[in-house]
């Protein structure tokens, strides 16, 4: 399925431009703006800023004057409505609907496996079909008649007692989850992988303390016992880092220097 987020009848620029980075962060690049306030808000200053580097976003974003154009493409529309109704479609939490929408996908192609990178894409006509995210102007939220032609409404679960999200917020939350959906992104280690010493430095260490242990009076070279296997296992489990081993020679280097200077 392809993925776009449309937004009805945005009247802050800088929620335009929160939107382009939500997508961005979860991978999806599909934005179209229905009838904004502001017609030149895809170049406003505010929005840009508020981008924060997700331009390209922006530059493919389109505006259009009504929702029908907004929904070329897409098969199933999801509203994100708060407000209490009379009638309309099932209220549902994304993660809840999007475990159920993915299941009946699976279920439409037959048993073959979906390819999932930025968007769920089976083969042939079905290719053609993608869901969108409605979200509603930050004044009024959407309209019943909006409300209406979707299939569900999907309610984020917050705090009974305040549920306010922001408009940048509320889509953060949508592509988050719709992106765990789809199989998510793997998380990026934020510090280089670690390196291990090797048995000969963690020796040439070992044999470096046992001197300078002995120069201090810790260790008797006459009855040792078993203080030195202690250690060497000690350091093992510390899987200690060719850096660590230069750190600890360092010690045992400046308790020799010490010892020595003191006779």
């Amino acid at each position: 399925m392809r993925t776009r987020f449309i937004l009805i009848q945005t009247s802050h620029a800088g929620n335009v431009g929160a939107a382009a980075r939500a997508m961005k962060t979860m991978g999806f690049d599909d934005l179209v703006l229905v009838a904004p306030r502001w017609s030149n808000v895809l170049r406003r200053e505010e929005t840009i800023q508020r981008a924060s580097g997700a331009l390209d976003v922006l530059e493919n974003a389109r505006i259009v004057a009504t929702l029908d154009e907004a929904l070329d493409g897409v098969s199933h529309l999801c509203a994100t409505a708060m407000t209490p109704r009379d009638f309309g479609p099932p209220t549902a939490s994304p993660r809840a609907h999007f475990e159920k929408l993915l299941k009946r996908a699976l279920s439409a192609m037959d048993g073959q496996a979906l390819e999932v990178e930025n968007a769920v894409k089976p083969d042939g006509a079905a290719a053609e079909s993608g869901v969108a995210f409605l979200f509603g102007s930050e004044r009024f939220g959407m309209a019943n008649e909006d409300v209406y032609r979707c299939h569900v409404a999907l309610s984020i679960p917050t705090n009974p007692g305040f549920g306010s999200l922001n408009l940048g917020a509320a889509i953060q939350v949508i592509a988050y989850e719709w992106r765990q959906a789809l199989g998510g992104f793997a998380v990026q280690e934020a510090t280089p992988a670690r390196v291990q010493a090797d048995a000969a430095q963690v020796a040439g260490m070992l044999a470096h303390w046992e001197q300078a242990l002995t120069g201090i009076g810790f260790l008797d070279p006459a009855a040792p016992k078993k203080l030195m296997p202690r250690l060497n296992q000690l350091f093992n489990r510390a899987q200690l880092s060719p850096e660590e081993i230069h750190i600890l020679r360092g010690v045992a280097k400046a308790m020799l220097e010490t010892a020595q200077a003191k006779r």
